[in-house]
């Protein structure tokens, strides 16, 4: 690494009208927060970028410099740094870390409105309904990769294609009537249904024929590993409707069960 003791940095980076380089914006941060006094040169055309380019033989801007020599791009600025730089290919939990941790927080927080308090059990059903309706969100974002990549390991889609865009649809459903706690003969099956299919395809891709799977839990384009992870999604969809029809035959009544089948009765035709 280079000797840091001057402290100055010059930066190039493309300041346009139409376009401001947001890897420019960052590299200047990032000097700056190092302690560095930045020497900010703009690139205010294209013709004066790519001349700036063919000057050093470089294909992308921003450039740094420190002690008159190069550095590099943004991302050769954090290596320089010795900071991680992300690579778009690797393996990564965090998308479904994200979801869960904030959907978690979000039953808690409706609980504690709902009822003064964070700890109950529609706190426990909430995180399940709230994350069924985030990953429903995630996979619709862009429902044609989505198709594609859960057409590679559910048994179900793989014999009847558009079930590939029925899924996100059907969890979305579910997991909204879920948190509003409404026709629950509706939402119960639906996310019977597509759990138990979901665990049993991913059970026998990851575990059976050990096949290693981009997981389209969260969408199409992440790099979250099938397994585990799908493995839960599907395993808390099938707990939760489980959990709600013992709810409505045990844990309150044969009164409540009998309001469920009045409201089915109510909406489906005679």
């Amino acid at each position: 690494m280079l000797d840091n003791v001057s402290k100055k940095a010059t930066l190039h980076r493309m300041v346009m009208d139409s376009h401001v380089c947001p890897y420019g914006l960052k590299a200047k941060d990032l000097l700056e927060r190092k302690g560095y006094t930045v020497e900010d040169r703009w690139l205010t055309s294209r013709e004066e970028t790519d001349a700036f380019k063919a000057q050093h033989n470089v294909k992308t801007t921003p450039q740094t410099f420190i002690g008159g020599q190069r550095i590099g791009g943004y991302d050769d600025l954090r290596r320089h740094f010795g900071k991680v730089v992300h690579d778009p290919k690797a393996v990564s939990y965090r998308p479904v870390i994200a979801v869960f941790a904030v959907t978690a927080l979000m039953a808690l927080a409706t609980s504690y409105a709902a009822y003064g308090t964070i700890l109950t059990f529609r706190a426990g059903e909430w995180f399940i309904a709230f994350s069924m309706a985030v990953l429903a969100i995630l996979k619709l974002q862009n429902i044609e990769t989505f198709s594609t990549m859960f057409l590679n390991y559910d048994l179900l889609a793989k014999r009847w294609v558009r079930y590939g865009y029925i899924y996100p649809f059907a969890e979305a459903g579910a997991g909204i009537l879920m948190i509003a706690g409404t026709l629950n003969w509706l939402s119960i099956p639906v996310a019977l249904f597509i759990g138990t299919i979901g665990a049993v395809s991913v059970f026998k891709a990851v575990y059976i024929d050990k096949r290693e799977l981009k997981c389209a839990c969260v969408g199409g384009s992440s790099n979250v590993p099938l397994g585990f992870v799908s493995l839960t999604e599907n395993v808390m969809m099938v707990a939760m409707a489980l959990w709600m029809l013992a709810t409505i035959i045990w844990g309150t009544g044969e009164g409540h069960l009998m309001s469920l089948m009045r409201e089915a009765s109510a909406v489906l035709p005679v």
